[in-house]
């Protein structure tokens, strides 16, 4: 009707996935070891951190007290809602921003580490993404990654090509499980550091992740 505002779309929007992963998310961080990989993922960060794709927010309770803040973007706003409860509970500060991992709403090498955690499978533009993180991150600043890998494997390559193209992205708020997150982050002018691969149970073609750190040339 004229004259009447109407709200504005979120560039993301997975209500039935948001839904779903603020259910599962909370058993998988102890029946799928995810916690104590969060725990290896932020260990040792210091100072102003970025964080994309914050989900519900339950990499919050893992940063050690030495990070001064975190500022975390979630497009979504179920799981956003969530991420600004979870930052209310946290020991260290943290800022919960709307926005898009392609279009950070932050000001350039504002940020001593960025953390992307099961993130850069569901991003629509996975080098814009990384081009971001590199433009927020100060010279010599790091990104700390915790991502779904391409298998070497040609059964299980072919696995996650069928379901990457048919249902999972459908199902599962947009998430790819064969992107080669070590290749696009070097792709990005990231310099890698030490990474290991690791499984998680129960995640079917989306089981294989590396996890690991890069930098940012100085």
């Amino acid at each position: 009707m004229p004259g009447r505002s109407k709200t504005p779309r979120d560039a993301v929007h997975h209500p039935l996935f948001a839904r779903f992963y603020a259910r599962m998310s909370p058993r998988a961080e102890v029946g799928a070891g995810l916690g104590a990989h969060r725990d290896r993922l932020l260990d040792g960060l210091t100072g102003r951190v970025i964080e994309i794709g914050a989900g519900n927010g339950l990499s919050f309770a893992h940063y050690p007290g030495t990070v001064s803040e975190v500022v975390a973007i979630e497009p979504e706003r179920r799981l956003r809602r969530l991420a600004s409860d979870a930052a209310l509970r946290a020991d260290i500060p943290v800022d919960v921003v709307p926005g898009t991992a392609e279009a950070l709403p932050v000001k350039s090498e504002a940020f001593d580490a960025a953390v992307a955690s099961l993130v850069l499978c569901s991003v629509r533009d996975v080098d814009r993404t990384l081009g971001e993180l590199r433009r927020v991150l100060r010279p010599g600043g790091e990104l700390r990654f915790f991502e779904h890998v391409r298998s070497d494997r040609p059964v299980t390559r072919a696995a996650q090509w069928t379901v990457d193209h048919t249902f999972w992205p459908l199902l599962l708020g947009g998430c790819h499980t064969s992107r080669d997150a070590i290749a696009a982050i070097t792709r990005a002018g990231f310099e890698i550091g030490p990474y290991d691969h690791v499984k998680v149970p129960f995640n079917g073609p989306a089981a294989g992740h590396v996890l690991g750190v890069a930098h940012k040339p100085g």
